[in-house]
């Protein structure tokens, strides 16, 4: 019976001890489970801020792309302004530029300022020369008068009238 009893004592032992090891085996489960989910939510939480960082990037490039837009359309819209306004001052201009091509030369009789540009004796076609040489010398006649175009085709001095 003392086998008996050393066999109980024995079996009572390895059972405190199974139980011991089990205990220990549940605390370190318990750790490693509370280190991992530890873990876990520090990688969860540095996803989270770099999720939210992106989003601010995200939301910072939506804003300047919306102030590029606005800031082009103001653009396009000033552009468009000083176009027209270019526009209409070189509208004004030719128009100014045609008047001024169309009218005549006058300037105020000033004693002072006045300069009487020698003029040569417009010439009568009669014959002796050949045409060529006449119509020659009446582009240099009138080139030497200032005449242009209009005034050699009008009045006194058109090449019509130097015929006898």
């Amino acid at each position: 019976m003392a086998e008996t009893a050393d066999l109980l004592a024995l079996l009572a032992e390895m059972k405190k001890s199974m139980e011991k090891g089990e205990e220990e085996m549940r605390k370190g489960q318990e750790e490693m489970k509370n280190q991992i989910q530890s873990h876990v939510e520090s990688k969860v939480g540095e996803i989270k801020d770099h999720v939210n960082s992106c989003i601010e990037k995200i939301e910072d490039v939506q804003s300047v792309k919306r102030e590029i837009g606005e800031v082009k359309g103001e653009v396009e819209r000033k552009i468009g302004e000083v176009k027209e306004k270019v526009e209409v001052k070189i509208g004004d201009l030719e128009k100014w530029l045609s008047e001024l091509e169309d009218r005549p030369i006058n300037f105020p009789a000033n004693p002072d300022l006045t300069y009487s540009r020698p003029t040569v004796k417009s010439l009568t076609f009669i014959g002796q020369t050949s045409w060529t040489v006449f119509k020659t010398q009446f582009d240099v006649v009138s080139s030497a008068n200032g005449w242009n175009n209009r005034v050699k085709s009008s009045g006194g001095n058109s090449l019509g009238n130097t015929f006898r």
